[in-house]
């Protein structure tokens, strides 16, 4: 089948937008996704920190608060000297809000994108709307990156409305036992806006293309769950070392992440083409 699309070296953002609304606005009307989102989202941000960072607090005396408190000199000492609250349950509850818990702030992005990115384009072919696109006057640039921002914005959209819940349940719980409000720190304020934004990027990025090149939802899901689980790894012990660590360090994590992520996509963008993309042939 020969293309009737030229393609100029400019990309026109507008197309971008336009794909990305459309595909988010497809998004919002299946239930069936953003449900779960909601229901994963709630979990891992509301129901969990409440319940853990409550219990730990409230409790008087007890015997395994006590050991929990003692146990905190396993972390780095840059950590212990910034743990606050005079009483064993206060910095338990802060160490368990500011440290132990940070693993959500990584894990729910990453699977929520993830499992967008996988199905954005192999989806297009199973609902028969990848000859449409095919024929579009959009760059198939246009169409990969309104794609990738398409599968950004659920995962992210949905941590930065879970972090402020988290902080507000923080806030509640640990920062009256402490006896003011301290959440967020500075090092989750680091992670959230500089480290983990580019672990997204990067691991879409090949996600996106993996759904190019996948015939089924099914196959395009398990592809990305083994370029996302490593990627899930690393982003996690970028984000650990951001809190536990200085500022410098946190912020180089996130620099190294960020230029990764934009190699990644430059490699991306250059080498697909429209008949990869959209699966229209078997040239992979």
């Amino acid at each position: 089948m020969t293309l009737a699309v030229t393609r100029s070296n400019r990309i026109n953002w507008h197309r971008v937008m336009a794909v990305a609304k459309i595909e988010l606005k497809q998004l919002a009307q299946a239930r069936d996704f953003w449900l779960p989102m909601l229901v994963l989202g709630s979990v891992f941000f509301v129901v969990t920190p409440a319940v853990l960072l409550t219990t730990i607090t409230s409790i008087g005396g007890n015997e395994t608060v006590g050991r929990l408190a003692d146990a905190l000199d396993a972390l780095p000492r840059s950590a212990r000297s910034q743990l606050l609250g005079q009483s064993p349950q206060a910095r338990t509850g802060y160490a368990l809000a500011v440290y132990l818990l940070a693993p959500m702030a990584v894990i729910v992005p990453l699977t929520i994108s993830t499992a967008v990115g996988a199905a954005t384009i192999v989806g297009e072919r199973e609902r028969g709307t990848g000859e449409f696109l095919a024929h579009s006057p959009t760059d198939v640039r246009e169409l990969y990156l309104g794609k990738l921002l398409a599968s950004i914005v659920p995962g992210y959209a949905t941590v930065l409305i879970g972090f402020g819940l988290y902080s507000l349940i923080v806030n509640l719980t640990v920062g009256s036992a402490i006896g003011h409000w301290f959440f967020p720190t500075a090092q989750w304020w680091l992670m959230i806006l500089w480290v983990l934004p580019p672990f997204l990027v990067l691991c879409l990025s090949v996600v996106v293309r993996l759904s190019a090149r996948v015939t089924s939802t099914t196959a395009a899901q398990q592809a990305s769950g083994l370029v996302s689980l490593p990627v899930i790894g690393l982003a996690y012990s970028q984000a650990t070392g951001a809190l536990f660590g200085a500022a410098v360090l946190g912020a180089t994590a996130g620099l190294v992440a960020w230029i990764l992520a934009v190699v990644s996509l430059k490699r991306a963008v250059r080498s697909i083409k429209r008949s990869r993309l959209l699966g229209i042939s078997s040239d992979l």
